[in-house]
Parts: structure tokens; sequence; C-alpha cells
């Protein structure tokens, strides 16, 4: 990673000091339709993507592409109402650049929501997902290129990506909300295109559950930087063959039936971290 990388980073992270984000404490990033869940927050500063030195711009629908910075569940929380993705055309260190940033302001937990894709036949679209762990097959990796040791080792343990004390927190907090959570691994491919059904027969042979087109770069970037990683994903649809067919629209609808659960499963997680 280059100096004027380092710089980046630090010319965000200064920019959003100044603009009152000073202690967060857990960083969240929410995904398709899930980012009503900032909202929630009290005593906010917002700031939009496109005036944040060094952030892409959003270009999805459901992803509104603002920065929010307040209190919710007793802590301080630094949210991305959107994220960014490989197939917008950003290489992964522009897409996990806002995680490097978090670092920059102190953040020491992150906390991951996607929509996703339900390979496991044992789901069904509206279920919530703990993700144990993931597969990474986007054919990239946001450390690739020199290492610098400042942010982070040149070989990054992968073992307990998704920390498993916030598994069992995300488990708790789901049986206090009375909601069923399911438990499985994502897998994550560059997209955009959905997956063609023979791809989704891969996918379950190689273990996966969930499948999508982010999370993937966030966590590696994440655990690079020695944050520890909470991941939920919303199951909006059947993955391809399972049902007759995939779009978007789906996706936002089925994640706005089950937002109220989703927020709820995630400020109870936020106080229990």
């Amino acid at each position: 990673m280059n100096t004027n990388y380092l710089e980046a980073v630090e010319k965000a992270a200064s920019f959003l000091k100044d603009k009152g984000m000073q202690t967060p404490q857990i960083g969240l990033i929410l995904g398709s339709g899930l980012g009503e869940l900032a909202d929630e927050a009290t005593d906010t500063i917002e700031v939009a993507y496109e005036n944040i030195p060094g952030f892409p711009v959003s270009t999805v629908e459901g992803h509104a592409g603002k920065l929010v910075y307040g209190d919710l569940g007793g802590k301080k929380v630094l949210a991305m109402q959107g994220r960014f993705h490989y197939y917008e055309g950003y290489s992964l260190k522009e897409v996990t650049f806002p995680v490097r940033v978090m670092k920059a302001l102190g953040v020491s937990s992150l906390v991951v929501t996607n929509a996703a894709g339900g390979v496991n036949e044992n789901f069904t679209p509206g279920d919530l997902m703990i993700i144990t762990d993931h597969i990474n097959l986007t054919s990239d990796n946001p450390l690739l290129g020199p290492n610098n040791n400042d942010l982070g080792p040149r070989f990054t343990d992968m073992s307990e990506a998704y920390d498993k004390g916030y598994q069992s927190l995300i488990e708790a907090a789901g049986e206090e909300n009375g909601l069923s959570v399911q438990k499985g691994v994502y897998l994550g491919l560059a997209g955009p295109t959905y997956e063609t059904p023979a791809e989704v027969r891969m996918i379950r042979t190689l273990g996966g559950d969930a499948v999508g087109m982010s999370t993937v770069p966030e966590v590696i970037v994440a655990r690079h930087a020695g944050l520890k990683v909470a991941g939920i994903s919303c199951i909006t649809n059947f993955a391809a063959g399972l049902q007759e067919s995939l779009n978007h629209d789906e996706v936002v609808e089925v994640t706005t039936r089950v937002r109220e659960s989703f927020k709820s499963l995630v400020k109870t997680l936020i106080e229990k971290m």
C-alpha cells in the first residue's frame, strides 16, 4: 500500500474528526435496504460520501450513500448507509477504504450486514443469518500488493474471521427479540450478475449457505486491521434454480419487510457488545 493511500485514509479521518466524529466504538456497514437502522441513532452527525475526501460514491438503489455518527444501543457508532461494490467498477482497495478510515477514527469492532440469496434449502426469504464464516470467490483480495505493517500483518489470520463471541451475542439478541436466527457460511462473488443454477449447485457443494456480492473484502480488511467482526445476512430470495427468477426489486422488498426485526436484532447486539 503506497504512501498516497495512507495519506488519503488520514485525510478522510481528519476531515470526519473535524466534523465531530470523535470517538466511534463500533462501525456498521448497512447493506441493501438495511440502511434505516442508522436513522435509529441519536445525536447524529451525517456526511454524504461525496463530501468525504477519498470516499467512493454508492450507485446502487437501496444504498443512501452517507456516513452517520451517533449513539445507538448505548455505544458511539459510525454507520455506513450503503456500501461500495467491486461490480461498480471500484478496486477492492476503494471498496474497503471506509474500513481503514473507521480504524483510523478508533473503531474496534465492525458489524457487517448484507442482503443475500439463500442457498441452504432450509432457509426462507426473510430469514436473518449469523455469518459464521465466508468463502472468497471474487477472484481478488484487497490485501494484494505491498503490505504496510502499520496497517496490519503481511499474512492475515482468517481462522476466526467472524468473532465467535459476537456470534453468540447475535444468537442471544435473537432470543431476546423472539427471532429464530439461522447460521451459515456466506460465499462472496464479484457480481453483478446473479448466479446461474449450475453456480448455485457449485456453491452448495463448496459449503455455502448464502451468496452475495459484498462483505468479504470489508471483512478481510477489518481482520487485517485487527477489528473484531460480527456479520448478519438478510436472506432475501432463493438463489437461482430454487425460484423462477431473480431481481433487485425483490431484494429491497424483502429487506423492507423484515427491517423492524433486523433493526431490533442489531440494536440489541450493539447493547451487548
